[in-house]
Order: structure tokens, then sequence, then C-alpha cells
């Protein structure tokens, strides 16, 4: 992302914006972390949900629910939560990945999200209603059932963000206490957060992203048999 900020667009022209060819949001679509205090309107916020929702979920199920957080007192809260593993993980990552300036690019950003994170804008929290399907002989099904019936529509969430030219991420270290998370978003028992999605006008440019040629990561039939 350059880190020149565009103008921040008007709420018709965010809408608009999204027939944007879906390879080119898919192309450059990136984690952004670094976003303005500005705010963002709410239609915008609804726009992405109400997308998120097209998107397939297990059996039709269609029982999620969608925290928008925008008060600080509860964005205060929940970067507590979000500062306690990061003080962990920053360290190892840092030691893992000294010498990889890359990495090392990336971690400044997350410590720029968590040092700025009341004053993002919005935070969306996909969640699920309900519990993982009871096929206690086969716990991986249910664990992969469970999560796959919201992060489709999760995907959606930031294709539309990325449309519009919110910048947003997927991240879950906020929600490291589930306990804690549904105290905070007074979430009852049977209803589970699984992520956290700031959204707000980016500080740079969405750019195309870097990823390894598709033949380093395609099997045939089994794994080892590449392309």
């Amino acid at each position: 992302m350059s880190d020149s900020p565009g103008p921040i667009p008007t709420t018709e022209e965010a809408l608009a914006a999204l027939d944007m060819p879906l390879a080119e949001a898919m192309m450059t679509q990136r984690a952004v972390r670094r976003v303005r205090p500005d705010p963002v309107d709410d239609a915008i916020v609804l726009k992405c949900i109400e997308l998120a929702l097209r998107a397939p979920t297990g059996s039709n199920g269609q029982n999620w629910e969608f925290i928008v957080v925008k008060e600080r007192h509860t964005k205060e809260q929940l970067a507590k939560r979000y500062r306690q593993p990061w003080a962990i993980y920053d360290k190892i990552g840092k030691r893992r990945t000294a010498g990889d300036e890359s990495m090392q690019k990336i971690l400044r950003a997350v410590q720029w999200q968590v040092e700025h994170f009341t004053e993002i804008p919005v935070l969306v929290i996909p969640c699920l209603r309900g519990g993982r399907p009871p096929y206690l002989p086969a716990p991986f099904v249910a664990e992969t059932s469970f999560f796959g019936s919201i992060y489709p529509s999760v995907q959606n969430l930031l294709l539309a963000a990325r449309a519009m030219g919110l910048g947003a991420s997927l991240i879950t270290m906020p929600l490291w206490n589930v306990t804690s998370a549904r105290k905070i978003l007074g979430l009852p028992l049977g209803v589970t957060p699984v992520c956290v999605v700031p959204l707000g006008w980016p500080k740079g440019r969405y750019g195309p992203t870097t990823r390894k040629p598709v033949e380093q990561v395609v099997h045939l039939e089994s794994y080892g048999k590449r392309l």
C-alpha cells in the first residue's frame, strides 16, 4: 500500500464503487491496519454486512450475528485484551523474523493497530449463534463445520470493504479470552464471537498484492505431486 492517502469518498461514491470487477478486488485486497479516525457512514458499514450475508452458510442456517462497535469505551476494553497476547506475540515475532524486512513491516503495522485501536472508527465482530454440531466421534468435523459457516461471510465483508475503498483486516487476538469478550459485547452463551474486522478509511492506497505463484502451492491428487 502506498504511503500517500487518497481523498475520503462520499457515501454515494463509496456505494457506487461496488461495481468494481471482482477479480480486481481480489487481486488488490490486503490487510489494511493503518486507518484514519474519520467516521464511516453507517450506510457503508451496513452495506458491507448486507453483502456478507450473501455468502453460503452451513445447511443455509444463516446463524450469524454482527456486532458493530463505535463507542470508545467498548473499544478500550477490546484494546486491552488485544494488548495482552500481542505483548507476547510481538516479541516472538520479532525474534523469529529478524532480518526479514517484509515480516518486520507487518509487525510494525500490527503494532500501530494495537496502539491506535480506540481511534479506529468501526469494529465489526462477526458471531455465530448456536453451539458446535454434536459430532462427538468426529470433533474435527464439528469444529470446521462451525467456523466454516461464518468465514465465507467475513471474506465477503472484506471484499465489499475493498471495493468501497475501506481499509479492513481480520484479527482474532482481542477475542483470545472468549468469556471476557462475551461480557464486553453483552453476548449470551449461545453466541460466539469469531473475529474482529476493524474498518476505516486507509492512510495509504490499495495496490496489487504479492503472492506465491500458483504452481508452488497446487498438488495434483495427493501432496507432493506438483503441476
